[in-house]
């Protein structure tokens, strides 16, 4: 689970390497060690290290410094300079990340182009858009999983 692989990472004083930029992956994370009962800190913790960065540059790090870090499976399977590294853990319901699409209230926002951005969701959200998404792989595994049932 992610809270055994959490707990394992600071027993083992392993490195961690977070976003740290209040990103979407970084609330994510947040919650998953607030949800293990973990509260590390890079003032405090040294095996903690916040990159301030985006994921691609991240993972970098995570690879230099040899840590561990939470990504999206899209970036980590598309990032090219894995090394050794590899996902360790998923499946997890908690670490389930939802991408959705949402129109601009062309009323609130006249200039949008609301007829093409109504027609690219009824795309997104048909078979052929579902089955395009699930089509995008790297290495022979699929970058986003498709759900608009």
């Amino acid at each position: 689970t992610v809270t055994g692989a959490l707990q394992k990472i600071v027993s083992s004083q392993s490195r961690f390497a977070s976003r740290g930029d209040n990103s979407g992956t970084h609330k994510a994370e947040q919650r998953l060690w607030n949800a293990a009962n973990l509260v590390p800190d890079s003032g405090r913790n040294q095996w903690y290290l916040e990159t301030g960065l985006g994921m691609g540059a991240t993972l970098n790090f995570t690879v230099q410094s040899d840590s561990y870090t939470l990504s999206d499976r899209a970036t980590c399977l598309a990032f090219g300079n894995k090394m050794t590294h590899e996902i360790l853990l998923e499946g997890d319901p908690r670490l389930f990340n939802q991408y959705g699409v949402v129109t601009i209230n062309p009323a609130r926002c006249p200039t949008v182009k609301s007829a093409a951005a109504d027609k690219f969701v009824d795309w997104l959200l048909s078979a052929e858009g579902q089955n395009s998404i699930w089509a995008l792989t790297r290495e022979s595994q699929p970058l986003f999983f498709p759900n608009a049932n």
